[in-house]
């Protein structure tokens, strides 16, 4: 009887000990938010995400439909993998990586996902790094030299396809996971490990469709795309049924690419050449008497460049179609094409240095070159110096001047760059070239040259006194702003200069071109078009405005006569009407139409020249993308338990037969 009574009193006391832990694990967490918190921790980081075209696909995306988890290891301790394994990797290490996973098939399938850590010790280490080609898109050159390397960092990495995700991991990030990393390896053998959770599904792998025309049918991708933008100083007068004006046209990029897809900010290639031009428009919205000089300024920044110079094709495409998204311009009338490349690093020892690659001999060629020279005098004081490219050059550097080569050979053009034989910047389309790889006195120093050139050629290279381009001068706080808002996260798109004429869905800027949304459209809804391409609108709108009669005009979309525009119009009570001659511009591949809803690939037109060459770039559909670490049991002490478990009731049943057997016994004997 005492047995009896003793065994309820034990249950007492074991299930009030249960209660007290219980209760004291929870008294830190409050929801089921808080217990997943403490048991995941998720990873900030930059995808690389799949791509496709006409050929097949690159990136990178999940092997399957599901979610996949790996222990993290090292690179460099990772040489035999028995197992499943995402491996940490430095970026110098990347290529080495990638290489040996394409060449040995025993190491390759182990791995399931890849780390890409970061830092800014990391750019000390490189000697460059370039993950696309050595002549980027060779295909579209106006010459037979593609195996020219304009690009010797090049390794061509971006543009081969992954069956793991990759991801690159934030500087904050990249110090927990090597913490988790060098875990591992202390407790190899051990009875927990520290797991990464890839989720880089695509809709593409889902529904088996490997190249553009079949995603396209089926829905499970997009085109690659945004907006480009044109704006003419001084205003075209739409009521004019001819313009009869030589067109002097300005062009810049304001897209990159990157391994890894929200990281492209392409600083030196392409948008040291886009701060140049919104700088020297700036310098001369504030010269008058535009309508008395005999050549047209128009301003073009392209987007899709590159991916196929989408944007310039696309451009040339409705300029022969005399389509209303360029109505005013006619292509027969433009005299020269001077376009602003990378412009970032053309500074060293104080002297700012240009190379000038050109279309050939034409007497406007001469009268450019003649405007840059004379502008270069004009500005002695501010060391500039400007050069001919070496004549032993296959010809003009890969530019949207390819596009206008390529649809009329004929054309008379200028490429300003920071380089002569190959590029000077070593990390071209990748997430390194940013604020740092460039210097904000080389980009004034384009944008001065640029500016005093442009109204050199406007004025008909006629000579005029020293003191009117003395007094056109560009305004480096203004560069140095655009650069804060353009290239880095703080202040980045949240920058007053940006929230004067936008309301931008982003604060952290990227300048991969992105996907089109919708039917294209000469007028967009602004929810379709990416924060850059409407700041760059409303800025050039503002910049290349003449006042109104009317000045109170306000909006908030539209405005009633057809030379006017609407700038502002996303900041509540802001908007008003100006006169400007600013268009949006579709940027999409020539080989693609929009019907009924659905994208279709067109066959090859003998009229685009590209068009056969064109590889119609798509991006996978995807519903989510994320990264997170836990940690789990290792399955062999699973099976230890269990078999420990199994053993322990065993044991303990024989016990409690057995003092059962004694304890009935001695009641027996009592």
């Amino acid at each position: 009887m005492k047995a009896m009574a003793v065994r309820p009193l034990l249950l007492f006391f074991f299930f009030a000990q249960v209660r007290l832990s219980f209760s004291g694990g929870l008294s830190s967490m409050e929801s089921i938010p808080d217990l997943q918190e403490s048991m995941y921790m998720v990873v900030d980081g930059y995808p690389c995400v799949r791509l496709l075209n006409l050929s097949g696909k690159i990136g990178c995306s999940n092997p399957g439909r599901e979610k996949v988890v790996a222990s993290i290891r090292r690179f460099r301790n990772a040489n035999d993998l028995t197992q499943l394994t995402a491996v940490l990797v430095s970026l110098d290490e990347l290529q080495d990586l990638l290489h040996r996973i394409s060449n040995d098939v025993s190491f390759h399938k182990n791995i399931v996902g890849v780390l890409v850590e970061s830092g800014a010790e990391i750019r000390d280490k490189l000697k460059g790094f370039s993950p696309t080609q050595k002549f980027p898109q060779a295909e579209f050159a106006p010459y037979p030299s593609i195996n020219y390397e304009w690009n010797s960092m090049g390794s061509g990495i971006m543009l081969k396809a992954y069956d793991f995700p990759v991801f690159l991991l934030s500087e904050s990030s990249t110090s927990m996971l090597q913490e988790v990393a060098d875990k591992n390896e202390k407790v190899m053998n051990g009875y927990t490990t520290s797991v990464a959770e890839f989720d880089l599904v695509m809709q593409t792998t889902k529904s088996g469709t490997h190249d553009s025309e079949s995603c396209l049918k089926e829905q499970t991708c997009l085109p690659l795309g945004g907006y480009s933008v044109w704006s003419s100083l001084p205003p075209i007068n739409m009521s004019l049924s001819y313009q009869s004006k030589p067109i002097i046209l300005l062009v810049a990029s304001m897209d990159s690419a990157s391994f890894f897809r929200d990281k492209s900010l392409g600083a030196d290639s392409p948008i040291s050449g886009l701060l140049s031009l919104l700088a020297a428009v700036d310098a001369l919205s504030r010269v008058d008497g535009w309508n008395d000089l005999n050549k047209q300024l128009v301003f073009l920044v392209l987007t899709g460049e590159a991916w196929g110079y989408l944007g310039s094709r696309r451009f040339l495409h409705e300029l022969d179609m005399q389509s209303d998204g360029v109505s005013g311009l006619n292509s027969s009338l433009i005299e020269m094409v001077l376009e602003i490349g990378s412009v970032g690093k053309g500074s060293s020892q104080g002297v700012k240095t240009f190379f000038t690659h050109t279309t050939g001999v034409s007497s406007a060629v001469n009268d450019a070159l003649d405007a840059l020279k004379r502008a270069q005098d004009s500005l002695k004081s501010e060391n500039i110096e400007v050069l001919s490219s070496n004549s032993s050059n296959p010809g003009i550097p890969p530019s949207s001047l390819m596009a206008f080569l390529k649809k009329n050979s004929l054309t008379s053009g200028i490429v300003l760059e920071d380089f002569d034989t190959a590029f000077t910047n070593k990390f071209y389309h990748s997430h390194l070239d940013d604020m740092a790889n460039i210097n904000s006195s080389a980009v004034v120093a384009a944008a001065s040259l640029i500016a005093r050139s442009l109204y050199i050629l406007a004025n008909d290279n006629n000579d005029m006194h020293s003191s009117v381009l003395g007094a056109i001068n560009v305004n480096t706080s203004l560069v140095e702003e655009l650069m804060g808002c353009l290239l880095s996260c703080k202040p980045g798109l949240s920058c007053e200069m940006v929230k004067n004429y936008i309301a931008p869905a982003n604060v952290c800027p990227s300048h991969y071109v992105g996907v089109v949304i919708g039917e294209p459209s000469f007028k967009p809804y602004l929810g379709y078009v990416d924060d850059v391409s409407r700041f760059v609108w409303n800025f050039l709108a503002d910049r290349t405005s003449t006042p109104k009669e009317n000045a109170s005009s306000s909006c908030s979309k539209d405005c009633t006569n057809e030379d006017e525009v609407c700038i502002r119009a996303e900041i509540n009570g802001k908007g008003v009407c100006v006169i400007s001659t600013t268009r949006y511009v579709p940027a999409y591949s020539t080989r693609l139409t929009f019907e009924s809803g659905i994208w279709n690939v067109l066959p090859p037109n003998s009229s685009d020249s590209l068009g056969s060459v064109d590889p119609v770039w798509t991006e996978s559909n995807w519903n989510t993308i994320g990264l997170r670490v836990y940690t789990i049991q290792n399955g062999a002490y699973d099976h230890f338990i269990l078999i420990g478990g199994i053993t322990v009731t065993i044991l303990a049943y024989f016990m409690i037969a057995l003092a059962r057997s004694f304890i009935t016994k001695a009641l027996k004997h009592d």
